[in-house]
């Protein structure tokens, strides 16, 4: 007889997998009447549940994992991290867990330091989070939470070493080599170099293959694409050089947008790359040459370095860097 799973319970009674194991195991969110019929439907269809540390060890089923996003990242333009989140969800089912998002409100970011929910209510065995945050935020979590905590496209040496982040600097560089290969050495750099470690370490990446072609870093070419909460927005200068290099597939396209209505083409008088292959909701496909960011892979190593934590508390930490891969489309000119 094949082995009833708690999926298979939820189907039954119509309600989600989270809802038939908070009722079984007990938790806080179910109504009275709603757990007896789960209970019912589980003993009629031969529900043999492990017992709860047992379940724990051998088949990660009672996991219940936070995922952390502050509110910035969830505005217009930038969906990315909720598409990380996606990806992480379907990785967790595939590890027999369930994830919790939270939305991080700028005000308790910035001001209150209010808590998560999930941490203070102790109903979650991890915690993902989830971009880049406040560091005072990230102290007081770190001092308050009792689960492991780890930090998905982040880090920071001092706070956030448990970290998986893409290779930004490597990557970068790699983007900034292409455009050299195809004889265009007259390069700007879009994207605010201290806004995030990401575009930090990306701005390096650009920096070395500059240095290591003798090239000087013109201040006017090197352009801030955002404002102190994230809201993107900039101008071009009136001096361009021939080819960019942006941060972001989102900077790309309105550096493209503003060439455009300045009658330049590209990438016939000027080349764009981007940074990670990420088409966002509403924009045309505009064919750009970037760096494909793995973010399958980032939040697949993101959920073993969590849950590896939970059973060994004492296990290795540190900062796992998951390369991405470039993407050759329409943006930049080639050589001949």
């Amino acid at each position: 007889m094949a082995k009833v799973r708690l999926a298979d319970i939820a189907e039954r009674t119509g309600v989600s997998t989270v809802t038939v194991h908070n009722a079984l195991a007990g938790n806080k969110g179910v109504s009275h009447e709603l757990r007896e019929e789960i209970q019912a439907v589980a003993q009629e269809m031969g529900y043999l549940a492990l017992p709860a540390k047992k379940a724990e060890k051998e088949t990660g089923e009672f996991r219940t994992i936070g995922v952390l996003i502050a509110e910035n990242y969830l505005a217009q333009y930038t969906t990315f991290y909720w598409k990380m989140y996606q990806e992480l969800a379907v990785v967790a089912t595939d590890k027999h867990c369930f994830t919790a998002v939270e939305v991080l409100k700028k005000e308790d970011e910035k001001r209150t330091l209010r808590m998560p929910s999930c941490i203070g209510e102790k109903q979650v065995d991890g915690l993902i989070v989830l971009g880049e945050i406040d560091k005072n935020y990230i102290r007081k979590l770190k001092l308050m939470s009792q689960v492991p905590v780890v930090f998905l496209d982040f880090y920071d040496k001092e706070l956030a070493k448990d970290a998986v982040v893409t290779d930004n600097f490597y990557g970068m560089f790699l983007m900034t080599e292409f455009l050299f290969e195809q004889g265009i050495d007259e390069l700007g750099f879009v994207g605010s170099v201290f806004a995030t470690s990401s575009i930090m370490d990306r701005y390096c990446g650009f920096m070395k293959s500059m240095m290591l072609h003798g090239k000087n870093i013109h201040p006017e070419w090197v352009i801030e694409d955002r404002d102190e909460v994230g809201q993107m927005g900039f101008e071009l200068p009136k001096k361009l050089p021939k080819g960019f290099v942006c941060n972001c597939d989102l900077a790309a396209v309105m550096v493209m947008e503003q060439l455009q209505q300045r009658g330049f083409r590209v990438p016939e008088d000027i080349s764009v790359v981007g940074f990670d292959n990420y088409l966002y909701p509403g924009l045309a496909d505009r064919k750009i040459t970037t760096y494909e960011v793995n973010t399958r892979a980032m939040t697949k190593v993101a959920l073993e370095k969590v849950l590896k934590q939970i059973r060994n508390p004492k296990s290795g930490r540190g900062m796992d860097v998951v390369s991405g891969h470039m993407v050759i489309k329409r943006s930049v000119k080639l050589k001949e």
